[in-house]
């Protein structure tokens, strides 16, 4: 038997096995006639399953993992370090989340193991590299593992930018909410974890505007609880 995974905003993602924690591919949907039209339709799920933590964190139109492996691809693309293969990042950065079409985005606070994670979405990337020919299909699941392993700077760099992603765009739900400093939990986890150069300028960029949002909006705070005193006297 199979059933449908819903993540936490409702989207119902592709027929899974009916544990809880297996992705068995023996028990999935059978696959369509056209391989290619099913891996399309597979992964363009990405498009509308929402990222977790926006979900646990009540923001009110959470972007979709497609959204995030996106803007990861072009910020690998903006790289110059000439040292790196530029092709195979922007490769890695489109890859690195695709087997989240059929398990979901797994949080950190969904309490799954990162054995359990990685079982169940390296089950997912060889089911949906099946569905390729064999030269694609060896490698988009190559790239994969390179990136679950980091054994490559290539990796290492598109590990960055997966953490250099999320405070953007925790930077940008903050602006858009106005509650300049309430996404600090998302900064502080990426505390100590860049090292290339790039990212870091960007980081550094970033945190330097983000800290004066922050000043400015406590600025304003005090002025109106002194305007609120002023009043009460």
């Amino acid at each position: 038997m199979c059933r449908t995974k819903t993540t936490p905003a409702g989207h119902t993602l592709s027929p899974i096995s009916s544990s809880a924690t297996s992705h068995s591919t023996s028990k999935m949907a059978a696959r369509s006639p056209n391989k290619l039209f099913e891996f399309t339709k597979l992964i363009g799920q990405l498009k509308t399953i929402p990222r977790t933590g926006w979900v646990y964190r009540n923001i009110k139109k959470p972007e979709s993992v497609a959204d995030h492996m996106y803007r990861m691809a072009v910020l690998a693309f903006l790289i110059e370090d000439k040292k790196l293969n530029k092709d195979r990042c922007i490769k890695l950065a489109l890859i690195h989340d695709m087997a989240e079409c059929i398990v979901g985005d797994i949080a950190p606070s969904d309490n799954i193991s990162k054995e359990e994670k990685h079982r169940q979405e390296k089950e997912a990337m060889k089911y949906l590299t099946d569905l390729l020919s064999e030269d694609v299909r060896k490698e988009i699941y190559e790239l994969w593992e390179e990136y679950e392993y980091q054994s490559s700077p290539e990796a290492k760099l598109v590990k960055e930018l997966d953490q250099c992603e999320m405070i953007l765009q925790a930077y940008e739900y903050e602006m858009s909410e106005k509650s300049p400093g309430r996404l600090q939990e998302f900064f502080d986890s990426t505390k100590g974890k860049f090292n290339h150069p790039e990212v870091m300028q960007l980081v550094k960029s970033l945190n330097e505007t983000r800290n004066s949002e922050i000043e400015g909006d406590s600025k304003e705070e005090h002025r109106q609880q002194g305007r609120l005193n002023t009043d009460e006297q």
